[in-house]
């Protein structure tokens, strides 16, 4: 298991992996990206029990669903440097061909997607079903996903969080990257969603609240808390503090980096504040 020092590594590693993948095809989201490194790290180096010799049926093993899937840098950076598939590939990214379209898609039997996504809204109701199947498998691990918190202005979502709460759907933990900013501007402008962990409690959910999201050691220990809490007839949500662009300075503090790529310029700077650890692709 790696230790504290060693997962902050992956994380610099995985910075740097996102911002040369958008840069490289002028295209992608980095923003939510960087902001969830830590989540990702914590989530597939600390946390899950996965395998990454890969297959669709999840079998004894926990599984993760990325409902925002516009931040797929993130995620396939964390794939490739987790085993799943080749990191050589990240080179790819967004490329005619490529299995690492702009969102995740499962067409091309990349290793660690079993669903599309990116349609946001439909994340949890995917989760819910995956959910619902380990159960009737008497297969007792957990299900994962991540949401957006502008995703959360979709109505599918409190339909699933109705729906999971009141069929005591207790093996499923939902993270909320709680940001406040999405494309068109921060959440207040755009449509406020108010007292959101009252909101969902109100929904009969555990929810938990981290305000440290990219601290890995503070991450682990909420997802750890959200752990010890399944099983106990209620689903568990994480509503997770993460600052958009963090790590690359310029970047931070705004929603004007949500899909917009560096330049050469830019792209170094951003190297040069995540120092080199584990090599490039």
């Amino acid at each position: 298991m790696p230790t504290t020092a060693e997962l902050k590594d992956i994380c610099t590693q995985i910075r740097r992996d996102i911002v040369r993948m958008v840069h490289a095809n002028n295209s992608g989201h980095p923003g939510g990206s960087l902001g969830c490194t830590e989540f990702f790290v914590a989530l597939y180096f600390k946390i899950m029990q996965h395998n990454s010799n890969f297959n669709m049926d999840g079998k004894d093993e926990d599984i993760f669903f990325l409902s925002n899937g516009h931040i797929s840098p993130v995620w396939y950076a964390t794939l490739a440097r987790s085993g799943y598939f080749e990191v050589a590939e990240l080179a790819t990214f967004r490329k005619i061909n490529s299995r690492l379209q702009g969102h995740p898609t499962n067409h091309d039997h990349l290793e660690g997607i079993r669903v599309a996504s990116g349609s946001l809204g439909q994340g949890l109701s995917v989760a819910i079903g995956a959910a619902l199947t380990k159960k009737l498998n008497n297969d007792d691990k957990l299900i994962y996903s991540l949401h957006g918190d502008g995703e959360l202005q979709e109505g599918q979502i409190w339909e699933a969080l109705m729906y999971a709460s009141a069929n005591n759907i207790d093996n499923l933990i939902a993270t909320i990257d709680y940001n406040k900013q999405q494309i068109d501007g921060s959440l207040d402008d755009v449509l406020k969603l108010g007292d959101l962990k009252a909101k969902i409690e109100a929904f009969d959910w555990h929810v938990l609240e981290e305000k440290e999201g990219n601290n890995i050691e503070a991450v682990i220990r909420i997802l750890e808390k959200a752990k010890s809490l399944s099983g106990n007839n209620k689903p568990i949500a994480i509503l997770l503090h993460t600052e958009m662009g963090n790590g690359v300075d310029y970047m931070m503090g705004t929603h004007k980096w949500h899909g917009s790529a560096p330049n050469d310029e830019q792209l170094e700077s951003a190297l040069a504040q995540n120092a080199e650890t584990l090599g490039d692709y």
